[in-house]
């Protein structure tokens, strides 16, 4: 069988791993995107070689002009990939020391268990920073889509029921309240995730006199003051993945919302709501029957969740066992936050797109939500109005929507008199508690759906999210 000798093999061995094992073993078909990252930190170690005396000042800037030309290589699609040197950070080594001898110095008090620690927080940290802005975006069509049509009245359900009347900008409201959320959390990941890890060698640092604090301060590596952010244990700093599975955890709950969001729009969708209409470049035919107008968007989102929730069950079960401290399990840790950052990212664009192509069919919102029973609650505070208590009230509006059920009459058509059989101290204002419009103006506590209320949100998100 054929052997491989890579760079990365050292003195130890008297030959190569055989052709399966570097199949096997190779992260370079998947790690290579972290090609920018992995030149970014060797440009600032090389500095930083440079400062302690390790490296000359020519030899530190030629290590970087041959890293920004590999780097424009890589950019432009010539740069050869080698499996056999298994990662990224082997090939664009390798590669820079054949160009330029200083090159192999590069690797002094550096081991790959902290380059990737590094390689691994420097793209995450961008990640966030450009999910939290596709995020806002998102909410900023939720909020858009909720402006344009703020008088519309929908039925809101619990139980998939029809529950109580609220504004259609109001539920697409409850949605950027989740994202905001989700947001939040986005931050609080990204400021544990903002810590610089080089340094830690393999596993106890390095006898050299190394200037950490340089090589924070040149990655960005700082708090609001300046001040650098390094990690402070270097075993843990090289195994630790807990700002891996912090950012799989926001992104999977994040992805639950998004779930819930793509279910109402589906249901709203469908011939049995028609509360909206997609339009065709955002929805899929069938290849069977010609009428049929899916919501594949919503679907596919709706379905991706589950995908991003397995990504962190995996990291958390790949975890889960390993002593300390980096071990080879953790290059599987890669691709399930690759996939969730880039599904995560994917959906919440795809979806603000979607909400910015959908209308809302207000004749439809408009007779759902004229259904009467909607009011019955109302129709109860009516009566603790009046002084009887609540459960007594629910106990006889309940009779009244009997009432109705056996005559076959909506709620709002009840005589005075049918009332007055359920209770006889209905006055002749109980039916007035039907009138809709009245009805929504009522709710002006904060975060209730009153006409006065939503303006006011959907004024604040607004200028929030600008």
């Amino acid at each position: 069988m054929k052997n491989h000798k890579p760079v990365s093999r050292s003195g130890r061995f008297a030959s190569g791993p055989a052709e399966d094992v570097a199949q096997f073993t190779e992260s370079i078909s998947f790690d290579r995107r972290l090609w920018r990252q992995d030149i970014a930190g060797s440009k600032a170690h090389a500095k930083m070689l440079s400062a302690i005396g390790v490296l000359t000042n020519e030899e530190a800037e030629a290590i970087a002009r041959g890293l920004d030309e590999i780097g424009q290589e890589i950019a432009g699609g010539q740069f050869e990939w080698k499996p056999e040197l298994e990662d990224v950070h082997m090939n664009i080594e390798a590669e820079l020391t054949r160009r330029v001898p200083a090159g192999a110095k590069l690797h002094t008090s550096r081991s790959r268990n902290d380059q990737v620690a590094l390689d691994m927080r420097l793209w995450l940290r961008d990640e966030i920073d450009l999910l939290a802005g596709e995020l806002k975006d998102l909410q900023r069509a939720l909020v858009e889509l909720g402006q344009a049509n703020s008088a519309v009245i929908i039925p809101g359900y619990t139980h998939l029921q029809r529950a109580q009347p609220v504004f259609f900008a109001h539920h697409l409201l409850a949605y950027v309240e989740m994202f905001e959320r989700d947001a939040s959390r986005l931050a609080d990941c990204r400021r544990r995730t903002n810590i610089c890890p080089l340094g830690s060698g393999a596993i106890a640092g390095s006898t050299l006199p190394l200037k950490r604090e340089l090589v924070a301060r040149e990655l960005g590596f700082t708090d609001e003051k300046g001040r650098p952010l390094l990690t402070q244990n270097s075993m843990d700093a090289v195994s630790d993945r807990d700002f891996m599975v912090e950012f799989c955890s926001v992104a999977a709950l994040m992805a639950v919302h998004i779930s819930r969001l793509a279910e109402d729009v589906i249901l709203w969708a469908s011939e049995e709501f028609s509360f909206i209409k997609i339009a065709d470049a955002y929805t899929t035919g069938s290849s069977l029957m010609p009428q049929k107008k899916n919501p594949d968007i919503a679907e596919l989102a709706r379905g991706k969740s589950g995908r991003v929730v397995g990504n962190l069950m995996s990291l958390l079960t790949l975890l889960k066992g390993l002593p300390m401290t980096y071990n080879r399990d953790l290059q599987e840790d890669k691709e399930r936050v690759f996939d969730t950052a880039d599904t995560v990212r994917m959906t919440v664009r795809i979806l603000a797109a979607m909400l910015r192509h959908t209308s809302v069919n207000g004749s439809r919102c408009r007779t759902a939500a004229a259904d009467p029973q909607l009011l019955a609650t109302d129709l109860a505070d009516y009566l603790v109005l009046k002084g009887m208590p609540f459960r007594q009230a629910h106990h006889v509006v309940g009779e009244v929507v009997a009432l109705a059920e056996r005559k076959g009459k909506p709620l709002n058509k009840l005589t005075l008199t049918e009332l007055r059989s359920a209770y006889p101290r209905f006055g002749r204002d109980a039916l007035s508690t039907f009138d809709l419009k009245k009805a929504m103006e009522r709710r002006t506590m904060i975060g209730a759906p009153s006409s006065s209320e939503v303006s006011r949100q959907l004024r604040l998100w607004k200028k929030q999210l600008d």
